[in-house]
């Protein structure tokens, strides 16, 4: 692939973010294929050392927050009728309104997603609390002279750091699995705004 197709198709993947970005965009990915030819490669070698497009473009958009897209994607591209004003006006209490619901049920599932991570991370913190409890609490009952309520207790104390250990595995797969959720899907919103500039 030439510099030239590159910047053209990474051109095309950012058609719907804000032109200022794009131009940015080329702008430093057009000068990084050029310092790499300067340094002795040849065109294609330079654009195959940056990376796909897809990559590329996957990263940018990525990197450009949420708010920003969704206001470039609601400037108005020309002046609203009075007709137009009066009806968002009118319709209002009815958009917005389901505006505003879709916007909370999204918050409050959200907020369930990482209150179940949450509550596992609880219960792992019972375990261990179990675990050095029941342990501490055995060797207190076998000092004082209750041998096989302290071995018991101590045997359920192990149970416990045993259960802590698995459980930790499984908080930690929990907590990154639902911060990757939460990544992709505000990725996923970015290329919607994207791909509807694209559209049109």
């Amino acid at each position: 692939m030439t510099k030239q197709e590159f910047i053209a198709e990474l051109q095309k993947q950012l058609s719907g973010l804000p032109q200022q970005e794009v131009e940015e965009r080329l702008g430093f990915y057009s000068e990084m294929i050029d310092d790499r030819i300067e340094e002795g490669m040849t065109e294609e070698e330079a654009v195959t050392e940056i990376g796909s497009v897809a990559d590329i473009s996957a990263q940018i958009i990525a990197d450009i927050p949420l708010a920003k897209l969704a206001k470039e994607r609601i400037k108005p591209k020309r002046r609203m009728r009075a007709w137009e004003i009066v009806l968002l006006a009118a319709g209002s209490p009815l958009w917005l309104i389901l505006l505003i619901a879709a916007f909370v049920v999204l918050l409050a599932l959200y907020a369930v997603i990482w209150s179940v991570v949450v509550c596992i991370w609880s219960v792992f913190g019972a375990l261990v609390g179990g675990a050095v409890g029941g342990i501490a609490g055995g060797v207190l009952l076998i000092v004082f002279g209750n041998v096989v309520s302290g071995i018991m207790l101590i045997g359920a104390g192990l149970a416990c750091a045993g259960l802590a250990i698995f459980l930790f595995f499984g908080c930690l797969a929990a907590t990154k699995g639902t911060a990757y959720l939460t990544a992709q899907s505000v990725l996923g919103i970015k290329k919607c705004f994207v791909r509807k500039e694209k559209e049109e």
